[in-house]
């Protein structure tokens, strides 16, 4: 059997066991070494953000304070090591002094979390039950939900998004510590964000509500059937997004001629749809002022789950059209006994929309008054 010949140097002298452990060994050091520098500066890094993010949360308290409102918890912590930022606020208790009446409103529990990487992007979720009512007195609201999640993006210098989705909210009217549901819906959301200028140099707010099976039990027998509805609007007119109550944002973007622009709205309910879009400024004693062009298909079928049939003479269904719609009532009566679609297509166009039949008429808003075609339908209040 030939031997393999040793390639060492004649005086290569064998490494000894104790001598390959002690290498080993020196190599583990090394390692654990840089492991525990990674920890070390991962730890800095974490500590960094959870201080960037406090920071975050003291503006946006400041900010609050600005604006008349202050927020406070009965115990509040910081933890998510070592990825997340997280705060949990126990027992929210907020106080808005600039609406009219002053409000209060109290909730279980916030938990606010924030990724190391990207501490301006604040995620929350919100446990109920929320309460509401004025200060120094009960509450006279309350809310509960299945989950409800808020995203704010920005700093508090420069605000750029905020969204918020509640799953199967109920909005209840307080008597006497007794709640009555007065909304529901089954999901809803609601889209803030600049979307042009910024937000200390004239910034347009666009602003979007979806519905979901939602219902209004406490509004009018007619709000009851679940309604669908997508809602986009634009508001134009801020000088800044400063904070200050909004009565004073209103006045300011009267001052500057700005608007509310309905971009896109749908709303659906049972088989009736309806969309519209337009334009409504402010007038200086703070009615809305300008039109909506609204087109409407299923009229009719909406008509007969309230009770009003196309074919009753007017004197029959006069009342309950002031009731949906006050002095629409008296104007059918005008109609000498035409039916409400008769009506109805007297002050619109024939259209279609969906592939169904339609109708278009205007809606108009001025000095507080609000009419549908030529025919005053109602009035609305003055926002500031």
């Amino acid at each position: 059997m030939a031997l393999v010949p040793d390639d060492r140097p004649a005086d290569a002298v064998p490494l000894h066991p104790l001598t390959r452990r002690r290498s080993g060994a020196g190599k583990f050091i090394v390692l654990l070494a840089v492991v525990a520098a990674a920890v070390v500066g991962w730890s800095g890094l974490w500590f960094y953000a959870a201080h960037l993010t406090e920071d975050a949360l003291a503006g946006w308290r400041l900010r609050e304070a600005k604006a008349g409102n202050s927020h406070r918890c009965t115990r509040e912590s910081l933890g998510g090591y070592p990825f997340r930022i997280e705060v949990f606020c126990k027992g929210l208790d907020s106080e808005f002094r600039n609406v009219v009446p002053p409000l209060q409103v109290g909730l279980a529990d916030l938990h606010v979390a924030a990724q190391i990487y990207q501490p301006d992007l604040l995620i929350a979720e919100l446990e109920g039950p929320l309460v509401a009512g004025e200060i120094g007195k009960p509450p006279v609201v309350s809310a509960t939900w299945d989950l409800a999640q808020a995203s704010l993006r920005g700093t508090p210098s420069a605000p750029e998004r905020l969204s918020m989705v509640f799953d199967a909210p109920v909005v209840s009217e307080l008597t006497r510590g007794i709640a009555t549901p007065f909304a529901q819906a089954q999901r809803m959301e609601w889209h803030g964000r600049v979307a042009a200028g910024s937000a200390a140099d004239h910034p347009i707010i666009e602003t979007v509500l979806r519905l979901n099976g939602a219902s209004f039990p406490g509004v009018h027998q007619m709000a009851v059937p679940a309604i669908d509805a997508d809602i986009t609007a634009r508001l134009v007119g801020l000088r800044d997004f400063a904070p200050k109550p909004w009565a004073q944002r209103l006045r300011d973007i009267q001052a500057a001629g700005g608007s509310i622009e309905i971009v896109a709205a749908r709303v659906a309910q049972g088989e009736t749809v309806a969309v519209g879009s337009g334009t409504l400024g402010l007038k200086a004693n703070g009615h809305l002022d300008g039109q909506l062009r609204l087109t409407v298909a299923g009229l009719e079928p909406f008509l007969k789950t309230i009770g009003i049939e196309h074919s009753a003479p007017v004197d029959r269904f006069a009342g309950a059209l002031d009731r949906i719609l006050p002095g629409l009532g008296a104007a059918a009566r005008a109609q000498a006994g035409a039916g409400v679609i008769a009506g109805m297509a007297l002050i619109g166009e024939q259209t279609m929309l969906e592939g169904r039949k339609a109708v278009t008429v205007p809606l108009r808003l001025a000095d507080g008054a609000i009419y549908l075609g030529p025919i005053q339908i109602g009035r609305t209040p003055p926002l500031f």
